[in-house]
């Protein structure tokens, strides 16, 4: 086929922001379309087959238009992109940016970054029980966080309570020193971390002082009935199917309830089954429960964790294969072999 080369205008003051450090947004963007891309005294000149130069232009506008809206221009931003090109879908990544949930204390906007992550926001403003389930770095808790503090300043609830089951991470950390509040802390760090960056310090601690945000762990949720609050329940496969049971029978009038897990990444003591997992079984047939489940695809964090997720997803079926059929081999012996 005959190639082609086209030209495109880019505003010098975008310029560095789309080709990235080294250009090296540019380099990823020519060796996944397979396209040459070039600046000449302000003019970007893409040549390649026809239908690679088309979508490359596409691409680029894209990201000129998310730069003009004054984005700031990420890896992960790029290769997501690539992939929503290759399936055909380029037009989503500008409507994902029209939508902001708030911004951090620092006027940084909070908008959903991928397909999944777009479907789990929208979930969460349709009903009243969102399970997240999902690999590390897909934003589950982050965006539940930013969805609770939006409606809590909108007033559409009284209160945000948090809370996560507080076990170890395969490790024994034995005598933990202080008060009971010292004790779980550790557990709870990551959901303190996303408060004082949405809402800051000072905000959260005179919150939490009258009682209007509570971070706790999940056994202190027993016996309580929580009406007119947002509640997050955190690392979800860490809890029993008791232990859930009694969580989601806590939940009261104009409530709002967000529960995220990583069903691949169980702390729980071996042959013990996951309430999260088991929820997904009970549940699923109820209209005003949601299940948005996000993949390596919707990782948002550096790209190499996209591809540790990817690998692992990858090896964990392919040992799960290699059990089956080691079992159905033996299946097959047992049945053939003289009684």
């Amino acid at each position: 086929m005959e190639k082609v080369q086209v030209g495109m205008q880019i505003p010098a003051e975008h310029m560095q922001n789309i080709f990235g450090s080294h250009d090296s947004y540019i380099r990823k963007i020519e060796d996944e379309l397979q396209v040459v891309i070039t600046d000449r005294n302000g003019e970007v000149r893409i040549s390649g087959q026809q239908k690679d130069v088309d979508k490359a232009i596409k691409l680029m506008k894209e990201l000129v238009e998310l730069s003009i809206r004054g984005n700031m221009i990420q890896e992960q931003s790029v290769s997501y992109a690539l992939e929503l090109s290759k399936d055909g879908e380029e037009d989503s990544l500008l409507e994902m940016d029209e939508e902001c949930i708030c911004h951090t204390i620092t006027g940084k906007p909070i908008k959903p970054k991928t397909l999944g992550q777009k479907r789990y926001i929208d979930a969460i403003r349709n009903k009243m029980i969102v399970f997240g389930i999902g690999p590390a770095g897909t934003g589950k808790t982050y965006l539940a966080m930013a969805m609770a503090i939006t409606a809590f300043k909108n007033h559409e609830v009284e209160r945000i309570i948090l809370t996560r089951p507080a076990i170890e991470a395969g490790e024994k950390l034995g005598f933990l020193p202080g008060d009971l509040q010292s004790k779980v802390d550790p557990y709870l760090r990551p959901l303190y971390d996303a408060l004082y960056q949405i809402m800051g310090a000072d905000s959260f601690l005179k919150n939490m002082e009258k009682g209007l945000i509570e971070v706790a762990p999940l056994a202190y949720m027993r016996g309580r009935t929580l009406d007119t609050a947002y509640i997050i329940l955190d690392e979800a496969q860490n809890t029993t199917p008791a232990q859930m049971k009694m969580f989601l029978t806590r939940i009261g009038f104009g409530s709002k309830v967000i529960i995220t897990g990583d069903a691949s990444q169980k702390d729980l003591a071996p042959g013990t089954q996951s309430g999260l997992d088991v929820a997904e079984k009970v549940l699923g047939k109820i209209s005003d429960i949601s299940f948005i489940r996000m993949t390596s695809r919707d990782v948002v964090r550096h790209p190499l964790v996209q591809k540790i997720v990817k690998a692992y997803d990858e090896y964990e079926s392919n040992e799960h294969k290699k059990l089956a059929r080691n079992s159905a081999q033996s299946s097959v012996f047992r049945a053939r072999k003289p009684k």
